[in-house]
């Protein structure tokens, strides 16, 4: 993956939370390496959505309330629990259909759960279950933060419970490139100036996707967002719980609220942290990103110019932006030495950059790591690179970036499907992005290579009949821009808004108060917060 977006839409949150608690759920795993290629998939997808973009005109139906008799044995399967090897944590293993149409016991998928019990002396509220988002992101990983750093009036009450989902982390990962191939993947230019450039570009996106066909086309057709909502209504059951009790951070919100519109009579309590539109297309999801990011990059900016040390200068955020663009011009031109076989290319220093736009704590790192570059050291803005695409010191990644891909490309029709479209589109996300938007318009290419073609399309999320559902929106978002949490919560038929005026991706848990007020008094009470409450 070339850039942030290099699989349309990776929302997550940022991987420096998920690092705080310093864990390891070694005892995790389903123990399979994952579906093999067993055939051929079918050639790239050709569809090629306007460069207008389009939004939702059907509406996501519910599921029928009786579970049907061929998956009853997934639902009253038995959850044998295991210690993970760090105090507190159980793991265990459960078993899904590979495809939900046609169940065989033969294909099964074997998925991750994790889990911390409630410890208070208060009554027991049941489980609640935790994604971070993505898609690709590690809820197991997430959970040893969210169990140990939500607040402890909501863990004290609720068993922490997290699924890495088919195709993620522990549970039977897509698998596609080699480390060594990630490395050059990353480092590719997506700011192509020539016909040389363009194609070295989509050549790298070609060998991705046929990778991910050659090491795992028996899942890729079996990783969809609608797959993983049916796979937690399973664990819902399994746990005992008669309605899900869910906190869903970014695409983790794209998750849940298809959870609701499939099962909305099983709602419990829904927090959708970090807001996705799902009535909007791959194409405007792209564009409306771009233009999240381009907002961070000003509220940082407007913060660094106010510091003598700024390393793009004090003058202001117009001359700041024009600085990072001569930064990423010279990065293309002459990329900077880190001290090891790989260079700083302007592809990784945007990464890098973008990667600080999710958290505000991750400023004067940004900061410090653009001063290290003026100074000719590319070391430090690889350093958040890196972290982001989570890559570790010994080199090896995580398989985020390819459950990213092998998901959103099911998901969605492709954003853009040729480097003509890219070229079409280039004025609009330009437009949105003067400083992201090249970048993150190639970026948008990959699903267009993709082996398979997407089995899902854009719908509306009303989810009628569910219980109240909370959508946490923040205004300066940089992945998850704030009008797609007002969207969002505006299409769920129970949806209530709780806007957070701030910076950074997401709200719940990282900081505010306000908002962990409004948020636990949901989680523990029911009780939504007031008609346009907003929190600063």
């Amino acid at each position: 993956m070339h850039s942030p977006l290099r699989a349309t839409r990776l929302l997550r949150i940022t991987a420096t939370v998920i690092a705080v608690s310093g864990l390891l759920l070694t005892a995790c795993s389903s123990g399979e390496a994952g579906h093999k290629a067993a055939a051929s998939s079918p050639g790239p997808t050709t569809a090629s959505p306007s460069a207008s973009g389009s939004a939702a005109s059907d509406t996501l139906q519910p599921l029928p309330a009786r579970i049907p008799a061929d998956l009853a044995a997934y639902y009253g399967q038995k959850l044998s629990w295991r210690d993970c090897g760090v105090p507190g944590f159980d793991c265990a293993t459960m078993k899904v259909p590979l495809d939900y149409a046609h169940p065989d016991p033969a294909d099964d998928v074997k998925l991750s759960v994790a889990r911390k019990k409630e410890t208070g002396s208060g009554k027991r509220l049941g489980s609640m279950l935790v994604n971070p988002g993505g898609p690709g992101g590690s809820a197991i990983d997430y959970l040893q933060y969210a169990a140990l750093g939500y607040p402890a009036q909501v863990t004290s009450r609720y068993d922490m419970v997290a699924v890495d989902p088919r195709g993620v982390a522990r549970s039977e990962p897509v698998e596609c490139l080699s480390d060594q191939q990630m490395d050059a993947y990353t480092a590719v230019d997506t700011t192509p100036d020539d016909t040389a450039e363009v194609d070295k570009l989509t050549t790298a996106d070609q060998s991705f996707t046929s990778a991910c066909d050659k090491r795992s086309a028996k899942l890729l057709g079996h990783v969809s967002t609608i797959d993983s909502a049916r796979d937690m209504d399973v664990l819902r059951a399994l746990l005992g719980d008669q309605k899900l009790t869910y906190v869903g951070k970014s695409y983790g919100t794209f998750l849940g609220a298809t959870y609701a519109g499939l099962f909305p009579r099983r709602v419990g309590r829904l927090v959708l942290d970090g807001a996705m539109d799902p009535s909007v297309d791959a194409l405007e999801s792209s564009r409306a990103q771009a233009g999240g990011f381009e907002t961070a990059f000003d509220a940082f900016a407007a913060d660094c110019v106010k510091r003598a040390d700024c390393p793009l200068g004090t003058k202001s955020v117009a001359d700041a932006g024009s600085r990072l663009d001569a930064f990423f011009k010279d990065l293309d031109a002459h990329p900077l030495s880190t001290g090891t076989s790989r260079p700083l290319t302007e592809a990784l220093g945007t990464t890098g950059v973008i990667a600080a736009m999710y958290d505000q704590n991750a400023w004067p790192s940004l900061r410090g790591a653009l001063a290290s570059a003026r100074n000719g050291d590319g070391d430090p803005l690889l350093k958040l690179s890196d972290g982001y695409y989570e890559r570790d010191d010994s080199g090896k990644y995580s398989n985020l970036m390819y459950a990213n891909a092998a998901v959103n490309c099911l998901d969605l029709p492709p954003a853009l499907s040729s480097p003509a479209d890219v070229t079409r589109a280039l004025h609009a996300f330009k437009k949105a992005s003067p400083h992201f938007g090249t970048t993150l318009a190639w970026s948008s290419l990959i699903c267009g290579y993709w082996p398979l073609p997407a089995t899902g399309h854009v719908e509306r999320i009303e989810a009628k009949g569910a219980a109240p559902i909370l959508v946490v929106g923040t205004i300066r978002d940089p992945a998850t821009p704030y009008a797609w949490a007002v969207s969002l919560a505006s299409q769920l038929s129970s949806g209530h808004l709780l806007t957070y005026d701030g910076d950074g991706h997401t709200a719940y848990a990282r900081g505010s108060t306000c908002v962990d007020s409004a948020v636990n008094a949901y989680l523990l009470q029911g009780h939504v917060p007031p008609t346009n409450k907003k929190c600063s």
